[in-house]
């Protein structure tokens, strides 16, 4: 049975010593997150249980980013199931940054990962639609029952993003030419952008780890809102690609399936037991949280929780 006090000890102890260390640079290249202050910092738990704990400045809202990729390869697996997600877009580390070109080229055009940029390009693309509207719609729909209904888009955020996506949208041209694109590629493209410019708190993000974690209900909703079979699937992703580069580091060192975003924020799961969420804008060299890491890795560590330890 999870300690509620110690939680809450090692919540507050990790905010304490990692929240205000140096180090790291905020996004540049998206003017909306240039502009973030760096010293903003936050820590939240949510349990399976529906406790939550929480420490610094939990309820500011922050752009979501590329952890957005987990939610629409939510979507994606309820939809069509694991099997056509491995065929389509594909289940495998591809090695590179998570913008590359180049590892479209060497695979023959197949994206491999749900969680890279071309991958959550294709996996928007796939999403059951009949207008892009409705894809958009659906995907935000995932969110909100995730997180929480407050997710919303930011207008500005989005601006900023759309502006700035030439690379996402050559990307999209790519995919399409190697027939790994399931829509028009410029609605995918939009409907992508968008979905990486939506605000939430970081205790409606380590709700969304609680939801991974409970195998697909929300604890504080109570809403099953994916079938238990999938959250394996997107753990296992989490864990190949969910650091961008730094993936293979964090698993080593943490033991924890986790997902980042260029916003800030990152998200970890322990299975069966909660979600762990932190926030903090400067980015290290391969785009995430200098501190997020540091804040989320010691709740872990405090707590015990590796999945790669023995009892």
């Amino acid at each position: 049975m999870l300690d509620l006090q110690k939680t809450k000890l090692a919540v507050e102890q990790a905010y304490q010593q990692f929240s205000q260390i140096p180090g790291g640079a905020n996004a540049d290249y998206i003017p909306f997150l240039a502009n973030i202050p760096g010293n903003l910092a936050a820590v939240a738990v949510v349990t399976t249980r529906g406790d939550v704990v929480s420490a610094g400045e939990a309820q500011y809202r922050f752009a979501i980013e590329s952890i957005s990729k987990v939610c629409t390869l939510a979507l994606l697996l309820e939809d069509w199931g694991s099997e056509v997600v491995q065929e389509k877009i594909g289940a495998e580390a591809t090695g590179m940054p998570f913008n590359s070109v180049m590892a479209l080229d060497l695979h023959g055009g197949k994206p491999l990962s749900p969680l890279v940029n071309a991958g959550a390009i294709a996996s928007t693309s796939l999403v059951k639609a009949h207008s892009v509207e409705e894809r958009w719609q659906r995907i935000l729909l995932m969110q909100r029952q995730m997180g929480s209904g407050q997710i919303a888009l930011s207008a500005e955020l989005n601006e900023s993003e759309q502006s700035t996506n030439s690379h996402n949208r050559a990307i999209a041209w790519l995919l399409h030419s190697a027939g790994y694109m399931y829509c028009d590629p410029m609605e995918a493209c939009d409907v992508y952008t968008r979905q990486c410019s939506t605000l939430l708190t970081t205790v409606e993000l380590a709700t969304m780890g609680a939801t991974l974690a409970s195998g697909g209900i929300n604890p504080l909703t109570k809403e099953r809102v994916l079938k238990p079979e999938n959250t394996p699937r997107i753990l296992a992703e989490m864990t190949m690609e969910g650091l961008y580069d730094s993936s293979g580091d964090w698993a080593y060192t943490v033991g924890l399936p986790g997902k980042s975003g260029v916003g800030g924020g990152i998200l970890a799961v322990v299975p069966g037991v909660m979600g762990i969420a932190a926030f903090a804008p400067p980015l290290d060299k391969v785009g995430n949280s200098v501190r997020g890491q540091k804040m989320v890795a010691a709740v872990a560590k405090i707590l015990g929780f590796n999945l790669y330890k023995g009892a």
